[in-house]
């Protein structure tokens, strides 16, 4: 069969590789001029950025892909396991290293914040029932056939499916599981990796803490970008074609079919078509969909506003991965979600991924990716807001490092939900299409297909099972597997 993808994302790009691996004629068209989406990288100036996700988790299931192409992993992809997932600096002048060695975490816990070592290794043990649960329902199946829910795995998950506490949210069930506040706001932080407010998102999302603090954080010897690479490159061996510069204007549906797809005035047809792009653009710009209504409805993901930091010193206080803690981690969400703005003292993440690719930086520099969470654009004023939150943002470093960052910032670029979406074209810069700010979140997510329209699917992180590189992936084999081979 002839197969367009519309996007080039990392669950544009796997779909894209499984289906031309099982004979399909696949052709990816792209709008911007190279493959990523939402993973991007900025070269300027001797320094290296990258742009999108910075967290590697679930390396196998890219080694998967790979098998599934009947490929082996390239040496050029190759990545280390992190010894310290995050240093965490908090507003009371607490500092914690959250080590990947689970002891060496706990005993931190313990003797940096009074936590009973019990609390910690329970809580673990709940994150991995938890994904027992829920792996085969959520991450690896498609929710929406019935054939699907009555797997003998499925039905056994099923049946314990109160463990998961999706009747709680995030932040009641970290209160209950710790004593310590600060621990309590770490693992909170959880909520943001698929841009959700940890007050309101189901506690079923703690299962992100067994991603990584049991399985192990990972990151690319070459940097985020060199997963992209490598899978395009895989895509190109299998024979995917790629139109990059070729914004899709419509899905051309015939008779209920999927049959094609218009780039400007120009119609290319196909038997099939999967849509990497978000669905809220989706349903407003490129067909008339039926659940159109509802979705617009739905919360959207938080953004983000980012500083990318040429900066002309190291700091060995930092590593890889940095949270500089909000003193109100309640009300930095309340401002986020209900009141539409960046709080005063927002939570500062800082990514040195020239911690780790010394190229990634000019020699004694760093290059510091500072983003804070931000709210979608819905018409804020951001040039206030950018400047105002800057200001915040170089406050609260100079007091936890101790320094004046201003005098070592010798280049910056800023990117900004209103950036964010003209660069990706999800809707006011959201990060993972809708939210997860509800009990049935899950079930909420639009499904990898429609049964109103033949031959046409959906993959990414707008759609099911979510955001981040290892559910884009799973949404990329869950569509693969809805064609059959050529």
């Amino acid at each position: 069969m002839k197969i367009a993808v519309i996007g080039s994302g990392i669950g544009g790009l796997a779909t894209a590789c499984r289906l031309a691996s099982k004979g399909h004629e696949v052709t990816v068209f792209e709008k911007n001029d190279s493959p990523g989406g939402k993973i991007s990288e900025i070269n300027m100036e001797g320094y290296r950025f990258d742009t999108g996700p910075s967290l590697f988790t679930l390396p196998e299931l890219v080694e998967e892909l790979y098998g599934a192409a009947g490929e082996k992993v390239p040496a050029t992809f190759a990545y280390k396991k992190l010894d310290v997932l995050c240093k965490y600096f908090f507003k009371s002048g607490e500092n914690l290293i959250a080590w990947s060695d689970q002891q060496k975490f706990t005993d931190e816990c313990v003797e940096k914040l009074g936590e009973d070592p019990s609390n910690v290794t329970r809580y673990f043990k709940s994150a991995l029932l938890i994904y027992k649960i829920t792996a085969d329902i959520f991450l690896f199946n498609s929710l929406h056939k019935v054939k699907n829910l009555l797997k003998f795995s499925v039905l056994k998950s099923l049946l314990q499916v109160h463990k998961i506490r999706f009747y709680k949210t995030m932040h009641e069930d970290n209160k209950s599981s710790f004593k310590s506040p600060l621990l309590i706001q770490l693992f909170d932080r959880y909520a943001t990796y698929n841009g959700s407010n940890p007050y309101k998102a189901p506690a079923t999302l703690n299962v992100i803490a067994h991603l990584e603090n049991n399985l192990g954080a990972y990151f690319p010897e070459q940097g985020m970008y060199s997963i992209v690479k490598s899978i395009y490159e895989l895509a190109l061996k299998k024979g995917v074609r790629f139109n990059f510069n070729s914004l899709v204007t419509s899905i051309d549906i015939k008779n209920n079919k999927a049959v094609g797809v218009s780039v400007g005035d120009e119609k290319f047809a196909f038997d099939s078509v999967v849509s990497d792009s978000d669905i809220n653009y989706v349903v407003n710009n490129l067909m008339d969909h039926p659940q159109k209504k509802r979705i617009e409805r739905l919360e959207p993901s938080s953004s983000a506003l980012v500083f990318y930091w040429g900066v002309n010193k190291e700091f060995p206080e930092l590593d890889l991965h940095n949270i500089l803690f909000s003193g109100d981690y309640k009300e930095e969400f309340t401002n986020l979600f209900q009141e539409k703005t960046i709080h005063n003292d927002p939570t500062v993440y800082i990514f040195v991924s020239s911690k780790m690719v010394k190229s990634d930086a000019p020699k004694n520099c760093e290059n510091w990716f500072v983003m804070v969470n931000a709210p979608s654009n819905s018409k804020e004023n951001w040039d206030e807001l950018i400047r105002a939150t800057k200001q915040n943002i170089i406050n609260k470093i100079n007091k936890s490092l101790k320094t004046n960052i201003e005098d070592y910032i010798e280049y910056e670029k800023i990117a900004s939900p209103i950036t964010i979406e003209q660069n990706t074209l999800s809707k006011g810069g959201a990060l993972y299409g809708n939210s997860s700010n509800s009990m049935f979140a899950a079930f909420l997510r639009h499904p990898n297909f429609l049964k109103s329209v033949k031959n046409l699917y959906f993959v990414g992180g707008s759609v099911h099972p979510g955001g981040g590189i290892p559910l884009c992936l799973a949404s990329a084999k869950i569509v693969a597997n809805e064609i059959p081979a050529s």
